[in-house]
């Protein structure tokens, strides 16, 4: 049923105030509030702390945790929303993990590379002095992980670097592939070509890569950038297939307007012997 012209007149102030608050409201909103997410109530409290209770805080904020939207939640658990029980036990709270039982806490997300650290020498050696996760990615200032961790100040503390040496040398050459291969597909999706199933690919043997620093075995890891190798080449094939047919659409492209450009030269001085 509509409403009568008159009632119609009323109304329409107050939908104009309507319309006018919520715009002075978006105005007032500064750049980029929308993607900033509210601090949850374990930074606030351990964050306006000094010394040992609000360090991890300060640690935390130079991590690739911090980076990549992690929060003090996703490993210690709790509750990140309620101040009075956000270190309960029955919200899911765990605390501070014993130092043999690092390597799982870790491993809840990093399930790959838990396993390939359990079957490696520093695995077996945990609980008899052997690293864990934090000795080599730090605790709460945890590092990216690369192959700037494979150094000889952290590797010599516990051995002589020769061993880690080898082991990033035959490394490097595969990152410098996968990164290589990863430029390469980008630009292509870019151009609108279906990289997809290269895509997947490479995410495969990337996600391999990850994984082999952790065995620290020298002729496993070799063995296995062989493997690795082995796909990159055959990525970069598909690649190179990809490259030919560009080469080829540009040569028949550059082709067809030449041969126009001859056509209109040749209509042109036809034209003129009519005249």
């Amino acid at each position: 049923m509509s409403l009568p012209i008159r009632t119609h007149v009323l109304l329409l102030p107050l939908v104009l105030c309507g319309l006018l608050g919520l715009t002075t409201m978006f105005l007032m909103v500064p750049p980029g509030f929308a993607a900033e997410q509210p601090e949850i109530v374990c930074i606030q409290c351990h964050g306006a702390m000094t010394g040992r209770l609000g360090e991890p805080v300060a640690l935390w904020r130079g991590s690739i945790h911090a980076e990549n939207g992690i929060s003090c939640n996703g490993c210690h658990g709790g509750d990140p929303k309620d101040m009075v029980n956000a270190m309960s036990p029955t919200r899911g709270f765990l605390g501070k993990p014993q130092v043999n039982d690092i390597p799982a806490f870790c491993g809840r997300c990093h399930v790959g590379v838990l396993a390939q650290y359990r079957d490696s020498a520093h695995g077996r050696a945990l609980g008899h002095g052997g690293p864990n996760c934090v000795t080599c990615h730090g605790n709460h200032l945890v590092k990216k992980a690369s192959l700037e961790l494979i150094n000889e100040k952290s590797c010599s503390r516990c051995h002589p670097f020769e061993r880690a040496r080898l082991i990033k040398e035959a490394m490097s050459a595969v990152e410098t592939r996968i990164e290589l291969s990863g430029q390469r597909l980008s630009r292509y999706k870019e151009q609108g070509v279906d990289t997809k199933t290269l895509e997947q690919r490479l995410f495969a043997a990337r996600n391999r890569f990850h994984t082999l620093a952790h065995l620290v075995a020298v002729t496993k890891i070799q063995g296995q950038t062989q493997e690795i190798n082995r796909e990159l080449d055959a990525i970069s094939n598909a690649l190179n297939a990809i490259d030919e047919q560009d080469q080829k659409k540009k040569i028949v492209g550059a082709a067809a307007i030449a041969v126009a450009l001859l056509a209109a030269l040749l209509l042109r001085l036809y034209r003129k012997t009519l005249e």
